[in-house]
């Protein structure tokens, strides 16, 4: 959004300039036209920094003409004297008559005002039918509550859409039909009806407002709540809170703590999921006759289907059902699944190869391209999938964390060398360590990294089977 704001103000500074020129240049020497070019160019773009500086590309600030138009008049403002105080430096007089300067900043603050004043009609309605909300939800009980549901439902140009209150399991629901202004939000359970709202993908935001002196039963929450792809904000009554190191987000006039954030940005998950969609197309077109013989010999090697089908567990810990060439004499999704072990009796003459080769993963260039994985990310497990016995989510509370991310087909753990067979948990805790670690220092050159060392590294290792 701010990059496309930009650009419409870079293009009627210059679109101005072009016209201011004409103009001018109607009465005056043509040169005046080609001057008006020049200085033109040279302040949209420095516009566009101090517009930048002065927030004039915030979102809130498009949503009210008059912000945004005074913003815009302050940025540009700015430019008018910078390039006039420079010019008059570097050449020791105006580049133009004073009256044409003035006529072209006018001109161009003028083309700037109608922008800004139709860009914020335009997301003025797209705010109304909710393009920008984050579905919110606050957790919490008492007056500390009650005000920020007042203030977030009276703030005309927040961009959120409240679902409802929830309340933590040390709380009575008892509390919110005595809060002031809290009718107003329809009571919607406890932490785990929430947590059922968060897994069904109708919640971006909780908020949670609790009194002050709650820091324990904040903590509670947060922990409940940190292996879901949500975020969390924390609004104190006071400043008791010891996360003070916390990056601080406004809402309107309000202050609130970030304690967790979505693992990636709007941004970031459009630009991967471009990458996705891009890479497993490629992909799939030039590997299609490899794919197309690999899907001959698994059916002269042994009957059964081309493709085994099995549900694993993705993003937000919602099932999906994964594509990969079958390599098993029996390909089962049964309910304790066993990974497979070396020299596997199960497995084909076909299959091996495709096993040691990693061939057997390419269907799932179908899996990214529907968007269930990504080219990277932490591999997939089968829900029933154990180590040592027991069931990896049993192994570690953080293991839930893992699916805040889409899978991928190839992820840091595996160009580590954390590939194969998991038969100790301590192999599952290195395996969960390298795939958080990619959850939190994500990239479009991380991922880049990642699928060149899968072509050296995983097609090489020996622990495939």
């Amino acid at each position: 959004m701010q990059g496309a704001v930009c650009f419409i103000d870079v293009c009627l500074i210059v679109a101005a300039s072009l016209l201011a020129g004409q103009v001018l240049g109607h009465h005056e020497e043509q040169i005046q036209a080609l001057r008006l070019d020049r200085i033109g160019v040279v302040s949209s773009a420095l516009f566009a920094v101090i517009a930048q500086l002065v927030g004039a590309y915030e979102l809130q600030a498009h949503l009210s003409a008059g912000r945004s138009v005074l913003r815009a008049m302050n940025a540009w403002a700015g430019v008018t004297l910078f390039v006039l105080g420079l010019s008059a430096a570097l050449l020791g007089r105006m580049p133009l008559a004073t009256g044409d300067i003035y006529f072209w900043s006018i001109a161009c603050g003028g083309a700037l005002a109608l922008g800004r004043i139709g860009m914020a009609t335009a997301m003025t309605r797209l705010r109304r039918r909710g393009v920008f909300d984050q579905r919110s939800a606050v957790i919490g009980t008492g007056q500390q509550a009650a005000e920020l549901v007042r203030y977030i439902t009276q703030h005309k140009l927040l961009t959120l859409s409240l679902t409802g209150f929830y309340c933590d399991d040390e709380a009575e629901p008892l509390d919110f039909q005595t809060m002031p202004q809290g009718g107003a939000l329809p009571y919607r359970g406890n932490l785990t009806a929430l947590l059922t709202a968060i897994r069904l993908g109708a919640i971006d935001r909780v908020i949670i407002a609790l009194p002050q002196g709650q820091e324990s039963r904040a903590r509670a929450i947060v922990a409940r709540l940190s292996d879901t792809p949500v975020e969390i904000r924390l609004a104190p009554a006071s400043g008791g809170f010891s996360w003070t190191q916390n990056a601080v987000t406004v809402l309107g006039e309000w202050p609130v703590l970030t304690l967790l954030d979505w693992p990636l940005s709007r941004g970031q998950r459009l630009l991967k999921a471009t990458e996705d969609r891009l890479l497993s197309l490629l992909a799939l077109i030039l590997l299609a006759p490899l794919m197309l013989i690999v899907a001959i010999a698994i059916k002269l090697d042994s009957p059964g289907p081309v493709l085994f089908r099995q549900k694993r567990q993705g993003y937000n810990c919602r099932d999906f059902e994964i594509l990969k060439f079958r390599t098993m004499q029996v390909a089962d999704d049964a309910e304790a699944v066993v990974q497979a072990r070396r020299n596997d009796p199960r497995v084909t003459a076909v299959g091996a190869i495709l096993r040691r080769t990693s061939l057997d993963e390419l269907p799932q260039l179908l899996n990214v391209l529907l968007g269930h994985m990504s080219m990277v990310g932490p591999r997939p497990h089968a829900v029933s999938t154990r180590a040592a016995g027991r069931l990896f989510g049993d192994i570690s509370q953080s293991y839930p964390a893992r699916h805040n991310v889409k899978p991928g087909m190839t992820g840091w753990a595996q160009v580590c060398g954390w590939r194969g067979e998991t038969h100790s948990e301590e192999q599952l805790l290195r395996r969960l360590d390298h795939d958080l670690y990619y959850v939190r220092n994500w990239s479009i050159w991380f991922d880049l990294r990642i699928l060149a060392q899968t072509v050296v590294t995983v097609l090489r290792q020996q622990n495939a089977y």
